[in-house]
C-alpha cells in the first residue's frame, strides 16, 4: 500500500505535533511536562526514549500494520499514561492532517474538476440529475430521475472526480458492495452500481423526507418517537449484522427519517465486512464520527470492532435524541477521544429529569465501556424499545445488577502499572508481618508497661525508612508514572494518618495501641481509592481490612496478628498476581479488549 493511501501526510502531522510538544513542555507548557516525574529521571532522556516508541509506532502505522497501543503500554508500563495521551492526539493529528493534505491537493486540481461542475439539471447516461440533496465525508448525492424505467432515484458519486485514488475508489465501491447486499425495509436500497465517464457512482432509492439530525435541528422529537425510530433502524442494524456486515458510522445524519415516520440507515461508506479479502482501513486510524464512536473505535483498535460497536453507537444517538446533546462534550477532538475512552457520560436524567427511567437504563447499557456488558445483539437492543413502547418490563432492568458488580470487580487500563509493583508489594506484605508479629512480641515483653517510644519508633521510624527503600527501589526499576504518583500519595498519607495516631493517644492519655483498630480502617481506605484507579478487586480487599477492624475491637491481644495477616495477604496476592504478569509476554487483545499474555 502506497504512504499517499495510508495517511502518510497525517502521520508527518503527528511527529511534527510530538516534537512541537516536546519543545514547548520544556518551557511553557505544563500539560505534557506533567507526564513525566523530572526527579526520576532527566526529561531529556526520558521523552527521547518516549519519542522513539512514538516514532516506531507511527512509522508502522504509516506502512499499514497493524497497531495494538493496549500491548505496547504492556510491553513498555512505565510510559503507559503517557503513550495513551500521546496516541489518542497522534490518531487525531493523523486524520486531521490527511484531511488538510486532501483539501490542499483537491484545491490545486481544482481546474481539472471543473467539467464536473456542472449546471443542473443534466443528463449523463441513463440518469437526469436534478438537485444536490446532500454531501458527505467521501460523496456528493443528487436527486435524479433514471430515464429508462421513468423513476426517481439517490445518485451518489465519489467527490474527487476522476482524482479519486485507488483506495478512495475501494472504499467507494465497497459502499455500493455492502448496501447491495442488504435487502431490508430499515435499509435504503442500491439500484445500481458502475461508473459514468470514468466517475464511480451508485443509485439508490429516493426518500422522500429528511434526516434524523435535521428533524431534532428543527422540532421536538418525543421519547417514543426516538424510540420508534431507534428500535426499526436496531431491526436494520441486526440485519446487516446477520450478513456479516458492521456499520461503524451510525449518527443523526445516516438515519433518513421518509415522510411516512419510518427511519431508515443510509451511508455504509465506513462499513466492515466480516468476509473481506482487502482491507480498506488501518489499524491504529479512527474511523467513523468521534461523538458516536465507541471507545474501541476511539483507540483505533481494528480488532475488537463488530456488532457492539455499532450498539454503543445507537445508544449514543438514543442519547443525544433524549437529552439534546451528545454523551461526551469537549473542547477539541483530542480531548473528546480521551474522554470516550476514559470518563462515563452523565445520566441523561441528570440532564433532561424528564427522561424517561427505562430508556435511561437501555442508554446505560449501551455505553458501557466494555463490550461485553452492553446489548449481546442490536435486535435485543431492538426488543427492548419495543419493550418500553408497550409498556412491558425491559431486559436492561433485570440486568442491571449483574452490570454493575460485573462493572465494579473490572480492571481499568491503569492497573497495567501494577506489574512494576508486582514483587514490592510482596516484600511489603512481609515487612507489615514482620512489624506486627515484633509489635506482638514488645506487648508481651514490656508486659503492664508498655513504651509508646518502641512502637514509635517500629511503625514511624522503621515503616517510614522501609517507604523509602521502596520508593527508591521503584524508581531504579525506571520512570514512574502520573497514576503510580497518585497512588504513592495516597499511601504516604496513609501512613502519615497511621503515625498520627500515637500522638493523637498521647494527648488523649489512651494506652499506647488503644487505636491500633483504626490501622486496618486507614488502610482500607488505601485500597477503596486503589478500586477506583486500577482494580475493582481492590474492593475485596478494602471490605476485608473494614471487617477486621472489628475482629481487633474483639480480640485486642491478637489485633496486631490479624491485621497482619489480613493486610500481608492484600498486598501479597494482587502483588504475586502481577509479578507473575510482568513476566509474561503480550500477544494481543481478546474479544472484550483486555491484553492476552504468551502463558
Amino acid at each position: 500500500m502506497k504512504p499517499e493511501e495510508t495517511g502518510g501526510n497525517g502521520v508527518q502531522a503527528s511527529r511534527d505535533f510530538f516534537k512541537y510538544n516536546s519543545v514547548v513542555s520544556e518551557s511553557a507548557s505544563p500539560s505534557l511536562g506533567t507526564h513525566f516525574d523530572e526527579s526520576d529521571e532527566p526529561t531529556s532522556e526520558s521523552e527521547a526514549k518516549l519519542a522513539g516508541i512514538v516514532s516506531e509506532l507511527t512509522d508502522l502505522m504509516q506502512r499499514g500494520q497493524p497497531i495494538d497501543i493496549h500491548s505496547v503500554c504492556a510491553m513498555h508500563p512505565e510510559y503507559a499514561s503517557d503513550l495513551m495521551f500521546l496516541w489518542g492526539t497522534v490518531l487525531v493529528t493523523d486524520a486531521v492532517g490527511g484531511a488538510e493534505a486532501k483539501l490542499i491537493e483537491e484545491s490545486a486540481t481544482k481546474s481539472d474538476s471543473v467539467q464536473w461542475q456542472m449546471s443542473l439539471p443534466c443528463t449523463i447516461g441513463d440518469y437526469e440529475l436534478n438537485e444536490v440533496v446532500g454531501r458527505g465525508g467521501m460523496g456528493i448525492v443528487y436527486r435524479a430521475t433514471q430515464i429508462s424505467l421513468n423513476r426517481e432515484v439517490a445518485i451518489k458519486m465519489i467527490l474527487r472526480d476522476r482524482l479519486a485514488s485507488t483506495l478512495e475508489r475501494q472504499r467507494f465501491f465497497a459502499e455500493a458492495r455492502a448496501t447491495a447486499k442488504l435487502e431490508h425495509v430499515g435499509i435504503v436500497p442500491v439500484f445500481d452500481v458502475g461508473e459514468l465517464d470514468g466517475r464511480p457512482f451508485f443509485a439508490m432509492k429516493f426518500i422522500k423526507g429528511r434526516t434524523l439530525s435535521d428533524l431534532m435541528a428543527n422540532e421536538v422529537v418525543t421519547q417514543r418517537q426516538a424510540a420508534t425510530f431507534l428500535e426499526q433502524i436496531c431491526r436494520a442494524v441486526h440485519f446487516a449484522h446477520q450478513a456479516g456486515i458492521v456499520h461503524r458510522d451510525i449518527k443523526p445524519s445516516n438515519i433518513l427519517i421518509d415522510e411516512l415516520g419510518s427511519a431508515k440507515l443510509t451511508d455504509f461508506g465506513l462499513a466492515k465486512q466480516s468476509d473481506a479479502v482487502e482491507t480498506l482501513t488501518r489499524t491504529g486510524v479512527v474511523l467513523g464520527t468521534p461523538t458516536y464512536m465507541s471507545p474501541e473505535q476511539a483507540s483505533g483498535r481494528m480488532g475488537p470492532i463488530g456488532p457492539a460497536s455499532d450498539i454503543y453507537s445507537l445508544g449514543t444517538v438514543l442519547y443525544h435524541v433524549l437529552t439534546g446533546r451528545p454523551p461526551h462534550v469537549a473542547q477539541s477532538p483530542v480531548d473528546l477521544l480521551l474522554k470516550i475512552l476514559e470518563q462515563d457520560p452523565p445520566l441523561p436524567r441528570t440532564i433532561d429529569p424528564k427522561v424517561d427511567r427505562d430508556l435511561e437504563m437501555i442508554v446505560v447499557r449501551c455505553l458501557q465501556k466494555p463490550s461485553d456488558l452492553r446489548y449481546s445483539t442490536a435486535e435485543a437492543l431492538g426488543d427492548d424499545l419495543r419493550a418500553f413502547l408497550s409498556d412491558e418490563p425491559i431486559s436492561a432492568r433485570s440486568g442491571q445488577f449483574v452490570q454493575v458488580i460485573a462493572r465494579w470487580f473490572r480492571e481499568t487500563h491503569h492497573a497495567q502499572i501494577l506489574e512494576n509493583w508486582g514483587l514490592l508489594w510482596m516484600w511489603h506484605s512481609l515487612v507489615l508481618v514482620i512489624a506486627c508479629v515484633l509489635t506482638e512480641a514488645l506487648l508481651f515483653l514490656q508486659g503492664d508497661k508498655p513504651d509508646r517510644w518502641a512502637y514509635i519508633l517500629l511503625w514511624i521510624v522503621g515503616l517510614g525508612a522501609w517507604a523509602a527503600v521502596f520508593w527508591a527501589l521503584r524508581r531504579r526499576m525506571g520512570p514512574v508514572t502520573f497514576v503510580e504518583r497518585q497512588i504513592a500519595h495516597v499511601w504516604g498519607a496513609s501512613m502519615i494518618g497511621i503515625g498520627a495516631l500515637f500522638p493523637i493517644e498521647w494527648w488523649l492519655e489512651l494506652p499506647p495501641l488503644t487505636l491500633t483498630p483504626l490501622i486496618a480502617i486507614i488502610t482500607g481506605m488505601v485500597f477503596l481509592i486503589k478500586a477506583g484507579i486500577l482494580s475493582g478487586v481492590f474492593y475485596v480487599q478494602a471490605f476485608c481490612l473494614f471487617a477486621s477492624s472489628f475482629f481487633m475491637l474483639a480480640f485486642p491481644k491478637f489485633a496486631h496478628i490479624i491485621f497482619g495477616i489480613v493486610a500481608g495477604s492484600c498486598f501479597f496476592l494482587p502483588g504475586l498476581k502481577y509479578y507473575r504478569q510482568s513476566l509474561l509476554q503480550p500477544v494481543g487483545i481478546d474479544s472484550h479488549g483486555r491484553v492476552k499474555y504468551l502463558q
